[in-house]
């Protein structure tokens, strides 16, 4: 995010040869990437999607690349992908380790728009705890940081982060703080992300 040319022009040879070019059929709201302001995309405007994951779309219109939410996928001439349900609720009692468990799958359903790999798998996610609320909840609190200080788009990840924590059921509050020491290397990538990207 913000600083990631080394990163994306790994990704270019691969992962944005499979892209595909719409014209928008209406006007669009959208977040300009890295820089997290609203947009407008204009009906009649051509967009090359290079990324749809976790309920958005990043496409690339006049040069910039935008973040649309998946629930504008009309606006593309796409139906609308539905989100995954959240965690189910597991029979017995709801527990510390469970919400935690299930806090994890939720991050990972969180993508940075420039990179098409989840926020756990590129090493963002510091800390994800779960501590019990008096009236039988749970209150999830977790640590992030981003691939470049200073990106626009960190806020709006934080918040996407924080709207899927809440929708566990048992978690009645969710707080999502984003850091910055350790800083972020490349070194905290997953096995698995490293390979993906060809840094293995």
């Amino acid at each position: 995010m913000g600083d990631n040319a080394p990163l994306q022009e790994t990704i270019m040879g691969d992962r944005y040869g499979e892209t595909d070019s719409r014209v928008l059929q209406r006007d669009c709201a959208a977040v300009s990437v890295p820089w997290g302001k609203p947009e407008t995309l204009e009906e009649g405007s051509y967009a090359l999607i290079t990324q749809r994951l976790g309920g958005s779309i990043t496409v690339m219109s006049g040069g910039n690349l935008y973040r649309i939410d998946e629930r504008n996928a009309d606006a593309l001439g796409l139906e609308p992908q539905l989100a995954p349900a959240p965690p189910a609720a597991q029979t017995g009692e709801q527990t510390a380790e469970r919400i935690e468990r299930a806090a994890w799958e939720q991050l990972a359903t969180c993508y940075d728009p420039e990179i098409p790999i989840d926020i756990v798998n590129l090493g963002l996610v510091y800390a994800c705890t779960a501590e019990p609320l008096p009236a039988g909840t749970f209150r999830v609190a977790v640590a992030m940081t981003l691939t470049a200080p200073g990106c626009g788009m960190g806020t709006l990840i934080a918040d996407e982060a924080r709207d899927k924590l809440l929708s566990i059921p048992g978690v009645a509050e969710a707080d999502v703080s984003l850091v910055w020491d350790p800083p972020w290397s490349r070194e905290m990538m997953s096995e698995a992300a490293r390979l993906e990207m060809g840094m293995l």
